[in-house]
């Protein structure tokens, strides 16, 4: 990490802060609010403190150190390159001739480092060693994040596991609260290689050896992030990046290998008859993930180097640091996905997405139907398989990061290309009824549509009355805003103040129409009525939304939404309802709270003066939710 600091010192990269904060609240609330600003640092914390247990620690925290594609251009390196590369080596073919041969013996020469190394000797990881009655988590300066949080949470933790006979190892990144002095949950979910490995353990009734580390060459913690397939060890990439073989060592007291740099090792062993509810937690979702039974790592022994940097991030709102740590991961893993999808051009997905909720792609659409194709492909490939809501575009779409691409989505778009689906989703997602598997919804955006009658486009006061009479049977239209109206499908965003379930207007409609087929007529009601100037209806709860902020409306729809229940198609209409969830709409487990900054510390560090670099405060909360105030 030292190396890592002198790296980002020398490119102006990185805030040296020297007040005293505190580990509770203070510096993970700094540094979510500098990774939403424009010029976003890297934070070096040099004077943490625990004021509730009187505690000042002599180890730095650095924080945000992926907070920018500045900082992962100069910590990875250049991604666009090292993506090429993996696309020539997914497609080497045998040498047909001498110089075939000599053109591809340095690709061949280059996989020698991908096989760790390790070494014989003891690691800088384990200049001080703590074992037995030495070791107190306590003494690291780790954070709690948000305030409803169940406690102090290890957020940047290399988890390093392998197989019961050793031929798999594995390294993940999972968070770990911090239970007491020697013992750690660990948020192992259920679909992740972790659990996997776990289960061999339970079923022989072993004790399973866990090490993680923390912080040396920052490389590691993005690799620890890396989706890779089962059984292919993710240090395998450091190698392939580097040049250069990762170096390991022997922990203390399991038969784990770590990196030999790192700042912290933390060992120990998960029985896997012991579990404990942990959390809550502030999720890269922007809500809280409700209390759950995990399996606990009972503390060995805890390494390091002589003088330690402890290495975290914060989660929440986006956008964060996860959209920058995202960002080699989606460039390198393009052309192995595209080895699943051949046809695949290209994929983005937005951070306010939160990256499972959605993702855009391009494709070559050779003939109908090919994009429905490879939404299944999509949902059936590793990660892939969390996302939500996909949309896909023809190869010669805008670039999929442009402001272009969405007028051209909505002049694509049709009813008739809307595929709606189940399958598994992520553990964090809350929308679903039922814990990690629900509703997805893909979009077929990659032919033209003929030039349908063009809507009347209406003002909002004339729209929100047809709306009201609409929906008035769930609650009352507050506001409404339209957008794009100059495309095939303008969208109506919908300031809803719901008083019961959204359901009951769906099933009216449905029954208007089916009322509408039997006298093989259109019937004149509302709904029809409302056919001739709307096409995409988002509604959404009055009283949490913006309607002039579309980066957060995104990130709440995207959040909010099943859309077996929430997306509902009424003739040439598409109605989307994003409201808040509770038992009125069938839905019975716990609807969590956003992440919002506790107010009393933002005040704080505003005092400091530590927040004069984001300009208007007022302003720069409502933008991106930072508290309660944007309600």
């Amino acid at each position: 990490m030292r190396q890592c600091i002198d790296i980002l010192k020398a490119n102006s990269a990185l805030k040296i802060i020297t007040e005293p904060l505190d580990v509770e609240l203070e510096i993970p609330h700094l540094a979510y609010l500098e990774v939403k600003s424009k010029d976003s640092k890297a934070l070096l914390f040099t004077n943490p403190v625990d004021r509730k247990n009187g505690i000042t620690y002599d180890i730095p925290v650095l924080m945000n150190v992926f907070g920018s594609f500045k900082n992962v251009k100069l910590l990875v390196g250049d991604v666009e390159r090292q993506a090429s590369a993996i696309a020539e080596l997914i497609k080497l073919k045998p040498p047909r001739s001498f110089r075939d041969l000599a053109r591809l013996l340095p690709k061949l020469n280059d996989l020698r480092f991908l096989t760790p190394k390790v070494l014989k000797q003891k690691g800088l990881c384990q200049e001080v060693i703590r074992q037995g009655a030495e070791v107190d988590l306590g003494a690291i300066p780790v954070l709690k994040t948000w305030e409803e949080d169940g406690g102090r949470f290890i957020t940047m933790g290399q988890c390093y596991t392998q197989s019961l006979d050793g031929s798999v190892r594995n390294l993940g990144m999972y968070r770990l609260q911090v239970f007491d002095k020697n013992h750690l949950g660990m948020h192992w979910q259920i679909h992740k290689d972790s659990v996997h490995l776990f289960d061999e353990y339970r079923k022989a009734g072993e004790k399973m050896p866990v090490s993680i580390a923390i912080g040396g060459d920052a490389l590691y913690t993005w690799c620890a992030t890396a989706p890779l397939p089962y059984g292919l060890f993710e240090l395998m990439l450091y190698g392939f990046i580097r040049k250069s073989r990762a170096r390991m060592v022997r922990c203390i007291t399991n038969n784990l290998c770590v990196p030999y740099d790192a700042d912290f090792v933390i060992e120990g062993f998960v029985n896997p008859d012991t579990m404990r509810d942990e959390g809550r937690f502030g999720d890269h979702t922007g809500f809280y993930t409700p209390i759950a039974p995990y399996p606990v790592l009972e503390v060995k022994a805890i390494t390091s180097k002589r003088n330690p940097v402890y290495l975290a991030t914060v989660v929440g709102k986006p956008p964060l640091e996860d959209k920058y740590l995202g960002y080699p991961t989606e460039r390198l893993f393009l052309p192995l996905l595209q080895t699943t999808t051949p046809d695949l051009v290209d994929y983005y997905m937005p951070e306010n997405g939160v990256f499972h909720n959605l993702i855009l792609a391009k494709i070559n659409a050779r003939f109908p139907n090919i994009a429905k194709q490879s939404m299944h492909a999509f949902w059936g490939v590793g990660q892939m398989s969390f996302v939500k809501h996909a949309i896909f575009v023809d190869a010669n779409a805008p670039s999929l990061q442009s402001a272009a691409i969405v007028p051209y989505i909505l002049n694509r778009f049709s009813v008739e290309d809307c595929l709606i689906s189940d399958g598994v989703c992520d553990a964090l997602d809350h929308a679903s009824p039922n814990f990690a598997q629900g509703g997805k919804l893909g979009i077929d955006c990659t032919q033209e549509i003929p030039q349908s009658k063009g809507l009347e486009i209406l003002s909002d006061e004339a729209l929100q009355d047809i709306l009201q009479n609409v929906l008035e049977s769930s609650g009352e239209v507050a506001h409404i805003r339209q957008i794009y109206t100059d495309t095939n499908n303008p969208i109506v965003l919908v300031a809803f103040d719901k008083q019961q379930s959204l359901q009951k207007v769906f099933l009216e409609m449905e029954s208007q129409r089916l009322q509408s087929q039997t006298k093989n007529a259109e019937s004149q009601n509302t709904c029809a009525i409302l056919q001739k100037s709307a096409r995409i209806i988002v509604i959404v709860d009055a009283l949490k939304n913006d309607l002039e902020n579309l980066y957060m409306l995104l990130w709440r729809v995207v959040n909010n939404i099943d859309a077996k229940r929430d997306v509902k198609i009424v003739n040439s209409m598409v109605f989307i309802d994003a409201t808040d969830k509770d038992a009125r709409d069938g839905y019975l487990r716990e609807w969590p709270r956003e992440t919002d900054c506790t107010l009393a510390v933002l005040e704080h560090l505003e005092s400091l003066g530590l927040l004069k670099d984001y300009g208007d405060l007022a302003e720069f909360y409502k933008r991106f939710h930072i508290d309660k105030s944007y309600c």
